[in-house]
């Protein structure tokens, strides 16, 4: 195993989960929970951050390797479902949302998985739409950790509940779109 920044990163990421979960099952009043919603976002944030700048540092530095390469979504869906799970039971996240948005993450992991067996992998490779859905995902959890006023007129449950919906929906149409091309991988043979 490889050890360089990138992956010390995409560790880093990994390391940070029983952190944030671990600062919402603290006592209420140590620290208030105006307290944990502020660290929680700032830990999801430094995550998701470490999540675009390990990638870049190792295209740019050439330090690419096949477990970074299958260690850093591994991070992402475990950083993502952890967020969601603990969004659904602070009661700002629907479960069925969350459900169907871990669902699908589980769902084209394996296809990923499958189509690299079949050495097909370049043809499931992250798509515009999956790039879309990531960032409303990210936004949307951003939102519901902080739950307060983050400008004035700015209501964040409201945004991050809306756009949860949209990474919801972002989340079923890649979904379909990943299934589709992957289908047709098979047709005729």
């Amino acid at each position: 195993m490889p050890f360089n920044l990138p992956i010390f990163l995409t560790w880093l990421r990994v390391a940070l989960i029983p952190v944030f979960v671990g600062l919402f099952y603290m006592p209420n009043d140590l620290p208030s929970i105006e307290v944990k919603n502020i660290v929680g976002t700032l830990i999801f944030a430094v995550a998701a951050l470490t999540d675009w700048f390990d990638g870049y540092l190792a295209r740019r530095w050439n330090q690419t390797s096949s477990f970074g390469a299958f260690l850093d979504p591994v991070a992402d869906k475990l950083m993502v479902a952890a967020a969601l799970i603990l969004l659904v039971e602070l009661g700002r996240a629907p479960a069925w949302l969350a459900v169907i948005i871990i669902g699908r993450e589980i769902t084209i992991s394996a296809l990923r998985e499958w189509m690299a067996q079949l050495g097909k992998s370049k043809n499931v490779a992250v798509a515009y739409i999956g790039k879309l859905k990531t960032a409303a995902q990210m936004i949307a959890i951003l939102l519901l950790l902080w739950w307060g006023p983050l400008l004035p007129g700015i209501p964040t449950p409201l945004f991050g509940q809306l756009a949860l919906y949209v990474a919801g929906v972002l989340t079923i149409m890649s979904m379909f779109y990943y299934l589709r091309v992957a289908a047709q991988q098979f047709k005729g043979q």
